[in-house]
C-alpha cells in the first residue's frame, strides 16, 4: 500500500488561459448575468405588482424565475471572478456547496415545468373546474414538492460524489463544480456514481416528460373540440412558450447527463452545461413573456414604459 494525499481544493481550469479571450468572456457573461437578474426579478415584480397576474400560472412562473436567478447566481459570479483572476481555486466545501445548490435549482426546475404543464391542462381542458382543481392548497403543494424534490435529489448527488477520493489531480476542466468533471478526476471507482447519475436523471426525465406529454395530450383534445379559431390561437400562444422552455431545458440536460460516460468530452460538455445553467435562465423570461399579452399589459402598468412595450409588440409581430 502507498500513502495517498486527499486534495483540499480544486482548480477550475475554465475555457482558456488567453488573457484577451478571458476579458471578452468576462464582459459577455457579465452581460448575460445582469440580463438574467433584471429579466427574472422584473418578472417576479410584475406578478406581485399586478393583480391580473395573481393566478397559479403566474405564481409558477414567478417561482421559476426565482429558481433561474438562483441557478445563475450559483454559477456565474464565481466564474466571473475566475476569468479576471490568476487563482481559480475553489475549496472542497465550497465546491460541494456549489454543486448542491446547482443540482437543487436544476431539479426544482424540472418539477416546476411539469407542474406548469398540469396547470395549463386543468385550465384549458376543464376550465369550469379550474379554480377547484388548482386552488391555493394544490399549487402551493406542487411548488413545495418541487423544491423538496430538488433538495433531496441534490443531497443524494452531493453526498455520493464527495464521498469519493480525489487524490490524483485537483484540476477540473470546467468553470464550476459539476458531476461529470468531478467524476473524471476522482481516483475512486466511479461506476456506482455513474450508474446513480444515469438512473436518477433518467428517472426524473421520464416522470417529468411523461407528465408534460400527458398534460399536452389532454390540451390537444381540448383544442380539437374548440369551435373558435381565435380560441385555438390563444391556447397555442399560451402553451407554445411553455413547450419551448421545456424542450430547450430537457434537451440540453438529456444531452449532458443521460448517455454513456465513455462519450463525455469535457470541453464540449462545459459549453452545454453553461447553456442550461447560465443561458437558459436568461432566456426564460423572454420565452414566457414576449408573446404574453397579460405580461405586456402588466409591464405598462407597473413600469410605465410605453416605448418598451411598443418595441416588444413590434418584435413579437415580426
Amino acid at each position: 500500500m502507498k500513502n495517498v494525499t486527499e486534495v483540499a481544493s480544486f482548480l477550475l481550469k475554465g475555457f482558456t488561459d488567453n488573457l484577451e479571450l478571458q476579458i471578452i468572456l468576462f464582459f459577455l457573461f457579465l452581460a448575460i448575468y445582469l440580463s438574467t437578474l433584471i429579466g427574472n426579478l422584473g418578472l417576479i415584480v410584475l406578478v406581485i405588482g399586478d393583480c391580473r397576474l395573481h393566478s397559479p400560472m403566474y405564481y409558477f412562473l414567478s417561482v421559476l424565475s426565482s429558481v433561474d436567478a438562483c441557478y445563475s447566481s450559483v454559477v456565474t459570479p464565481k466564474m466571473l471572478v475566475d476569468l479576471m483572476s490568476k487563482s481559480k481555486v475553489i475549496s472542497f466545501p465550497d465546491c460541494a456547496a456549489q454543486m448542491f445548490l446547482a443540482v437543487t435549482s436544476g431539479t426544482t426546475e424540472y418539477f416546476l415545468l411539469a407542474a406548469m404543464a398540469y396547470d395549463r391542462c386543468v385550465a384549458i381542458y376543464d376550465p369550469l373546474r379550474d379554480s377547484a382543481s388548482m386552488g391555493p392548497r394544490v399549487y402551493v403543494s406542487l411548488i413545495i414538492a418541487s423544491c423538496v424534490g430538488g433538495v433531496l435529489h441534490a443531497s443524494v448527488y452531493t453526498v455520493a460524489t464527495f464521498n469519493l477520493s480525489f487524490c490524483a489531480s485537483n484540476e477540473i476542466r470546467h468553470v464550476f463544480c459539476d458531476t461529470p468533471p468531478l467524476l473524471a478526476v476522482s481516483c475512486s471507482d466511479t461506476h456506482t456514481n455513474q450508474l446513480l447519475l444515469f438512473s436518477f436523471v433518467g428517472s426524473i426525465e421520464i416522470v417529468t416528460v411523461l407528465s408534460v406529454l400527458i398534460s399536452y395530450g389532454f390540451i390537444l383534445l381540448a383544442i380539437l373540440r374548440m369551435p373558435s379559431a381565435i380560441g385555438r390561437r390563444k391556447v397555442f400562444s399560451t402553451c407554445g412558450s411553455h413547450l419551448t422552455g421545456v424542450s430547450i431545458f430537457h434537451g440540453t440536460v438529456l444531452f449532458m447527463y443521460v448517455r454513456p460516460s465513455s462519450s463525455y468530452a469535457l470541453n464540449h460538455d462545459m459549453v452545454v452545461s453553461l447553456f442550461y445553467s447560465v443561458v437558459i435562465p436568461m432566456l426564460n423570461p423572454i420565452i414566457y413573456s414576449l408573446r404574453n399579452k397579460d405580461v405586456k399589459e402588466a409591464m405598462k402598468i407597473v413600469f410605465g414604459k410605453n416605448w418598451f412595450i411598443n418595441k416588444i409588440h413590434f418584435q413579437s409581430k415580426y
